[in-house]
């Protein structure tokens, strides 16, 4: 445990150095109310790799549960690189705006992001994956969020991709800077679907005590700042 520590410290410290993770602008903002997300890590052992959060039309959604995943989430899934979700969404001519951190997310802490949002755009969608893990993500899915006052609060669970086999073998985590370093793909197919994800079950290098989880895994946070 101690050396998982002495790993991620570096991170954690390049995570509270970048502030601007909290109050990024996207380039790809346009007019309309802003709102903070608030991403908050409830599990124990698991680190959310840097988070995207857009802001859409009604319709669009990341996935659908028990169908299989696209290329861009089994991307994100598998690797933590969320940029092919990104210029999807971006591409569909139906996102306003898209925003993503810079920084691993640890266990127990939170950050925001600002996105904007108008009345034809008035869905936010959220997504990140676990690791250490094979191809386990949170996602919030096309939340309406519409002319709300108050904040809204919703609780994630942690969904697998169905894209890659849970063999919690390292060479298949990603990394650096975690317990794993590997490529963050495999070549073996998964159950096909998405579905909740089972969690970690200490059957090869992964640490069961110490990486599993009971869901929710994640708390979201949204509210209007202007």
């Amino acid at each position: 445990m101690k050396s998982f520590i002495t790993k991620i410290s570096s991170i954690i410290i390049l995570g509270t150095v970048l502030a601007s993770y909290n109050t990024m602008a996207s380039e790809y903002s346009a007019s309309g109310k802003m709102v903070e997300v608030t991403i908050t890590n409830i599990s124990h052992g698991e680190f959310f790799t840097p988070i995207m959060v857009a802001s859409h039309q009604h319709g669009v959604k990341l996935f659908e549960p028990g169908k299989p995943a696209s290329y861009e989430l089994e991307v994100l899934a598998e690797s933590g690189n969320s940029n092919p979700l990104k210029d999807r969404l971006l591409a569909s001519g139906k996102v306003l705006d898209v925003v993503q951190g810079v920084a691993p997310l640890p266990p127990g802490q939170s950050v925001t992001l600002n996105v904007r949002m108008n009345k034809h755009n008035s869905h936010i969608s959220v997504a990140s994956m676990l690791v250490p893990s094979n191809d386990a993500f949170f996602a919030v899915n096309g939340l309406h969020i519409g002319k709300a006052k108050h904040a809204v609060t919703v609780y994630s669970p942690a969904y697998d991709a169905g894209s890659e086999i849970n063999d919690e073998l390292c060479v298949s985590i990603p990394g650096p800077g975690f317990v794993c370093s590997g490529e963050g793909t495999n070549v073996e197919s998964g159950e096909g679907f998405v579905h909740v994800h089972p969690g970690i079950q200490g059957s090869a290098d992964l640490d069961k005590a110490q990486f599993d989880w009971r869901n929710p895994t994640a708390k979201i946070t949204i509210k209007r700042v202007k």
